[in-house]
């Protein structure tokens, strides 16, 4: 049960676009966190989200209608814009945008954007073509300027069938900058901490256009550097090839091989901690062909293959360089804790993530279940969207530093 008289509110404005069910589980986070949520559901959010759930999560009623009799006798737009601490807009639409960057006030939401005097943090999902057009982009230089705040939008597949940036921000990703705005610095445990992230695939050429690697995504890698980033730490993210865009306060280094992974990890020390996320190859062959191999009648060509360095293993004994906290982790197929913590012991390093990769929809997909795993115990944790195991581990390696 959440506080009845919470200390902190938040006005959450539900705009319309397919996304917009994810406000409900924003909302559910806020209030599990003890925040405090009114809501204010837009005509275009009403159609993809219904009053009811958005109140039943909330546990405050839902406000729509600017002439509404009733809502302006009870509490009126001027003070409804005003009696929360902060006001998010989830999903923030083209639309929005446009008006509240140009000061127009013709329903409810956008008069509530224009009269209040709080701080407000916009989580934009439209069309990656609205998105990039000209114009959106000026109106959130705009609202930039005038001091907004904003998170997202990702980079990924849409409703529409696109792919591109423009997806609205997963819940929890949202939350953190709510909690953020709302807590100031001590919302960044992490601040003045050092973070080393490794995500992505390997990939080890064999001759100019082909090459060895694996079928990681670098979705839990980059969900990780984003998680830290937020809680205020300065992120260095080694990746190797991916399709993804990279987390807003986080520093891309792009890499192909383990070589060159162990050679920019390296670099970038010493680091407070350092998470290992990688499917790195364990093998190269010796000798790359400087031309495209063809068919032979003799059949495949041989190749001989020699051991990659072991990138955890090296920083996990890299004397006063070390990260203070050292996270690796394992993509297993079977006896998935016995294999980690073999690795643990292996690799001299604090704490192994293992997870089961013939799981459906883990590798390369959105989700994860996972076990930490230490020198003294194991922790089993509940499966997850990606985003919310890369926030519960972030937390974890805040509370190890502090």
């Amino acid at each position: 049960m959440t506080d009845s008289t919470p200390s902190r509110r938040v006005l959450l404005i539900v705009g319309g676009g397919v996304a917009a069910y994810k406000a409900l589980e924003l909302t559910r986070l806020l209030r599990k966190a003890g925040v405090g949520v009114r809501p204010i559901l837009t005509k275009a959010g009403a159609e993809f989200v219904t009053a009811l759930s958005l109140s039943a999560l909330a546990e405050d009623k839902v406000y729509s209608d600017l002439f509404s009799l009733t809502d302006e006798a009870e509490m009126g737009h001027i003070e409804l814009s005003r009696s929360a601490d902060l006001v998010v807009v989830a999903p923030a639409t083209a639309d929005l945008i446009a008006k509240a960057a140009h000061g127009l006030a013709g329903d409810l939401a956008s008069t509530a954007l224009l009269a209040t005097d709080k701080p407000v943090l916009m989580a934009p999902a439209m069309n990656v073509r609205m998105w990039l057009h000209p114009a959106t982009q000026r109106n959130i230089e705009i609202l930039k300027t005038d001091g907004a705040l904003f998170v997202g939008p990702d980079e990924g597949a849409m409703a529409c069938g696109e792919f591109g940036p423009g997806r609205l921000a997963e819940p929890p990703a949202i939350f953190e900058a709510i909690m953020a705005a709302l807590e100031g610095p001590a919302a960044k445990p992490l601040a003045g901490k050092h973070a080393l992230v490794t995500a992505g695939p390997t990939f080890e050429p064999i001759d100019p256009v082909r090459g060895i690697t694996n079928r990681s995504s670098g979705r839990q890698g980059y969900a990780i550097a984003g998680a830290l980033a937020r809680l205020g730490a300065r992120v260095t993210l080694v990746s190797g090839p991916v399709a993804l865009a990279t987390p807003p306060g986080v520093d891309r280094v792009d890499v192909e091989t383990a070589r060159d992974m162990l050679a920019a990890c390296q670099a970038a020390l010493p680091a407070d901690v350092g998470v290992f996320v990688a499917a790195v190859a364990d093998w190269r062959i010796d000798e790359v062909f400087g031309t495209k191999l063809k068919k032979e009648k003799g059949g495949p060509p041989a190749l001989t293959f020699v051991e990659n360095p072991d990138i955890l293993a090296t920083l996990a004994a890299s004397g006063p360089r070390r990260p203070k906290l050292v996270i690796g982790f394992a993509a297993e197929t079977n006896d998935v804790e016995a294999h980690a913590r073999a690795k643990l012991a292996r690799k001299g390093c604090d704490w192994i993530i293992a997870n089961d990769v013939t799981e459906p929809g883990v590798m390369g997909g959105d989700e994860n279940a996972v076990l930490l795993i230490s020198r003294d115990k194991t922790e089993r944790w509940t499966r997850a969207a990606k985003d919310s195991v890369a926030h519960d581990l972030a937390q974890r390696i805040a509370e190890s530093l502090s």
